[in-house]
């Protein structure tokens, strides 16, 4: 008996029918939102269980010999209820949660483990996917199923199928209890956000704070049933602002430490003994697996290759960011003490006295910005310049289903008017759903079940603004609107055959730069002419004050470069000035311990910013940052291509060679303190 047929069914296998075990009526294939209940997925993942388990069964059993018919391709059309529910579970799991979604989530999560290390380690479907891999020269297969083929050999070799049957074992236990633990310390992180709130009680807990972020935070109370008063959450878009504007240090100093003390509470959901157990884990899978340490496990699959190649880009820019991020230090202290204080500069001060800085050495602060980046604004920004680009346009469609009532969706065309998928978008926080910024999909593009169109979402967290009041981002959040659409783009303009390449699902450091990339376009002032409209008069923002933003992008990238490389580093013994904490402390550091999607990968914003640039660069050399040609080879070969390729060899058809750090230097402003 292989080893998939061994797997213990916990869910009962229910047969009442319920929206998650019906196709989707909708004509986009939308899943009818409205109708799902909770209480739906146990009975459906029991069933999607199945379902995959005896569709690989009868591909491990199949008496013909293998064949990339009758094992890849049929691997890659089996499982599509699973696909469906856990697209469905995630993404209310993680936008849209409570309680009962929560337990469910607990339930569940070792359960995918199991069944996964069920297909992945038997041995007689890897007998078959081996024999292909083997004789890969001698079939006539496309370079796209060559490819898929490789992947499906690595992916197989990487979850143990090579091991004996004690390793297995052994390896098996190992992955269900990580993924109980991350789900465990992704709940636990929640919790703590859900739990805290910053009640601000007259004017006085207001000193400093604009209009905007007193009507955010206004709206907050609001909805927590706190009329008249005003909230500060421990969500990004919410603390941030509040430790720009607020001129009560004791305040800051309050809401900062609450904020980096998520997971770290001592309590029911302190996250410190699960970090402990996960490293430990997670190395031993690593040496299980034949490898020195879990790192060089992660980045054997990647362009990066090796721990060493990783440190060697962040100890590159560590040094130049080390330092200009201590030469800021010491600015703001001069600040501190110009205002006659005499405190050392503090983690919660750095914020505050830093827009001090910005507005004395660039004539520039949020506050003067903010009223021109409207939410709405952005969205179409965002659309206009994937229009210039790849020609696609975006209509609005109320008639379909969403997860909240917040949630807009789009149908979304290419230049010749065909239907290219729906992109969704949910950008407001709240208690339900997770802090941060993703995307994610609810159908991904293939052309093996016919031609499949993406269902592609963006989830943001920005502060919703009261009745009546347009939403305001800033810069940072309006970057971040932009970055999730790059990646939201890769998944409506990919054009593959096989599901296992499809869109965003390449390798880890290839995976940011069409995100990042992206970002560019928002911070040129073609873009930022048309869109940056101040809400009330709806003015262009003036050229000289767009002149002193764009010119003020590399203001404060010490500190910027420094909170992020320190959390790089950690996730892979370095002098982190006092004055800066990492951007995400292990205890609430969901990238690497919520799940293990990017654990000992957390260097790839970084490693993606040095292919970014310099696809940034290839615009600027045509003297036209919407250049047809350019546009062109970047959708054939960044956008569309999906995994079909190995990234260096796309990057280098995109761009005729492969990039260097000088571009990543000089855009963060970083490049005399390298040389």
């Amino acid at each position: 008996m292989t080893a998939m047929h061994q797997q213990t069914q916990v869910f009962a296998a229910d047969t009442d029918a319920n929206a998650l075990a019906e196709d989707s009526d909708h004509p986009f294939g939308v899943p009818a939102f409205g109708r799902i209940k909770p209480d739906d997925f146990p009975g459906a993942f029991a069933r999607a269980f199945a379902a995959h388990r005896a569709e690989v069964a009868a591909i491990a059993a199949n008496a013909a010999a293998p064949t990339f018919a009758n094992t890849i391709a049929a691997l890659e059309a089996s499982g599509a209820a699973l696909t469906r529910t856990v697209n469905v579970f995630n993404l209310l799991a993680d936008a849209h949660t409570n309680d009962a979604i929560q337990a469910i989530e607990r339930e569940v999560a070792p359960l995918k483990a199991k069944h996964w290390d069920s297909i992945l380690m038997d041995a007689t479907l890897f007998g078959r996917v081996d024999c292909l891999y083997r004789m890969r020269d001698r079939l006539e297969l496309s370079a796209e199923q060559r490819r898929v083929l490789e992947r499906y050999y690595v992916k197989f070799i990487r979850a143990g199928a090579a091991l004996d049957a004690a390793a297995k074992a052994r390896l098996a236990d190992v992955n269900e209890r990580l993924a109980t633990l991350g789900t465990t310390f992704s709940q636990n992180v929640l919790a703590d956000e859900q739990g805290y709130a910053l009640v601000l009680d007259g004017e006085d807990d207001l000193a400093g704070l604009p209009d905007f972020v007193r009507a955010a935070a206004r709206a907050t109370a609001e909805e927590r049933g706190l009329a008249g008063k005003h909230v500060i959450t421990i969500s990004r878009s919410s603390v941030e602002p509040f430790l720009q504007f607020s001129s009560r240090r004791d305040l800051r100093e309050k809401v900062f430490n609450a904020w980096i003390a998520r997971g770290d509470g001592g309590g029911a959901t302190d996250n410190k003994a699960i970090i402990a157990e996960m490293v430990a884990l997670r190395e031993e899978r690593a040496r299980l697996l034949g490898y020195a340490s879990f790192a060089d496990y992660r980045l054997d699959d990647t362009m990066a290759k090796t721990p060493q190649a990783v440190r060697s880009l962040l100890d590159r820019v560590w040094a130049p960011a080390r330092r200009r991020a201590l030469a800021d230090r010491d600015a703001l202290q001069a600040l501190v003490q110009a205002e006659g204080n005499n405190f050392a500069l503090a983690p919660w001060d750095w914020r505050y006295y830093a827009e001090k800085l910005r507005k004395a050495r660039c004539d520039i602060d949020e506050a003067t910005i903010k009223p021109y980046l409207q939410l709405e604004q952005i969205i179409e920004a965002a659309f206009y310049t994937a229009n210039r680009l790849f020609g696609l346009t975006f209509e609005r469609r109320d008639d379909v289903p969403v997860w909240h009532e917040d949630v807009r969706v789009w149908e979304v065309r290419d230049r010749a008017g065909r239907h290219r998928g729906l992109f969704f978008g949910d950008y407001f926080a709240r208690a339900s759903k997770h802090s941060g910024a993703w995307m994610t999909t609810l159908r991904d593009q293939e052309k093996l079940a016919g031609d499949v169109h993406p269902l592609v979402v963006n989830v943001m967290n920005f502060s919703k603004a009261g009745d009546g009041e347009p939403t305001l981002l800033s810069f940072d959040d309006a970057k971040t609107l932009f970055h999730e659409f790059g990646h939201g783009l890769h998944g409506l303009l990919s054009d593959v055959t096989y599901p296992l390449i499809a869109g965003t699902s390449v390798l880890m450091d290839w995976c940011e730069l069409p995100s990042q990339l992206y970002e560019h376009w928002l911070q040129r002032p073609e873009i930022l002419r048309r869109f940056a409209r101040h809400y009330r008069t709806g003015e262009a923002i003036p050229e000289d004050q767009l002149r002193r933003l764009i010119a003020a992008r590399t203001f404060n990238q010490g500190q910027a470069t420094v909170e992020y490389v320190a959390s790089a580093v950690v996730d892979l013994v370095i002098g982190m000035p006092d004055e800066i904490v990492m951007r995400h402390r292990p205890t609430h550091f969901q990238h690497i311990f919520a799940g293990s999607g990017y654990a000992a990968a957390y260097y790839s914003y970084l490693w993606s910013e040095v292919l970014d640039a310099d696809a940034f660069a290839a615009f600027e050399e045509t003297g036209d940052i919407f250049d047809p040609g350019t546009a062109k080879k970047l959708h054939d070969h960044v956008y569309a291509a999906g995994g079909t390729r190995d990234p260096a060899e796309l990057y280098t058809a995109f761009r005729g060679r492969l990039p260097t750090p000088e571009k990543l230097l000089e855009r963060r402003g970083l490049s005399e303190e390298a040389a």
